[in-house]
């Protein structure tokens, strides 16, 4: 679960070509509260518990308590200053590192993601950490069941659906099409404050840090400049014939 910026404030890339983090309220990534609405949905159908896990700095820990609020039984925090300014790739290995931590500790059958982090957008993470878990991958799920040792998802295409299976352990990413997550109601909220969150570190895991951060990026922003101003709209004043205007426009422009 990702602590991203809020998506209706001012968003943009500083001199490093990181995204900026402060200056306004972050929030809970909206898709991961998805992945964990179908987590929390298996577990109740079936057995087992659901571990959220977050990496970042000190404020990543609200995306985790909100988990933890909505249902979750335990919580992991990574927190380390050296994985400021990790991509995709770099996110990922940490991440990964730390579900095995917890796989020593507890089997882990299945991994739940969001499809897309809100602030990147890149839908990158959920295969690249199957990948580096080796684990089979099912991404972008608008449907998740378990039976028994076998996952199933259902994928909506554009002109079609498919249905992936996959025996567990597995790794599945889900969409806004899976549910609708669960609002915490005061109990949730009140017992989540005697819930652990467990914060871990880049040693604590094995980590090189010289494999994640700005050092160990396989990616790097060269240059970002502000979308222009578009300065082709037209304004259309209704006297009782704008749809027929509008209409016009659109087959003129080959729109329709």
């Amino acid at each position: 679960m990702k602590h991203v910026p809020d998506i209706q404030s001012e968003r943009a890339l500083g001199p490093d070509g990181r995204v900026v983090r402060d200056g306004g309220d972050g929030t809970l990534n909206e898709l991961d509260e998805n992945a964990l609405e179908a987590a929390l949905a298996l577990v109740e159908a079936s057995e087992g518990s659901v571990t959220v896990l977050t990496v970042g700095p000190d404020d990543a820990a609200d995306a985790v308590r909100r988990g933890l609020q909505m249902g979750a039984e335990d919580a992991v925090h990574v927190l380390d200053d050296a994985i400021a300014g990790s991509d995709a790739i770099g996110t990922a290995r940490v991440l990964a590192a730390a579900i095995r931590h917890l796989d020593a500790q507890q089997h882990v059958d299945l991994v739940v993601t969001g499809m897309a982090g809100l602030d990147g957008l890149t839908s990158l993470l959920p295969t690249a950490l199957a990948e580096l878990l080796d684990l089979p991958a099912l991404p972008l799920a608008a449907e998740l069941t378990v039976d028994g040792a076998t996952v199933r998802v259902r994928r909506n295409l554009d002109h079609a659906s498919e249905v992936l299976e996959a025996t567990l352990p597995a790794l599945v990413s889900v969409t806004d099409q899976a549910n609708e997550p669960r609002y915490p109601n005061f109990k949730g909220i009140m017992a989540a404050r005697k819930k652990p969150v467990t914060t871990l570190t880049l040693a604590d895991l094995g980590v090189d840090a010289s494999r994640v951060g700005l050092s160990g990026a396989r990616t790097e922003v060269l240059e970002a400049a502000a979308r222009p101003p578009r300065d082709d709209r037209v304004l259309v004043q209704d006297t009782g014939d704008a749809g027929v205007r509008l209409a016009a426009y659109l087959v003129d422009n080959q729109l329709v």
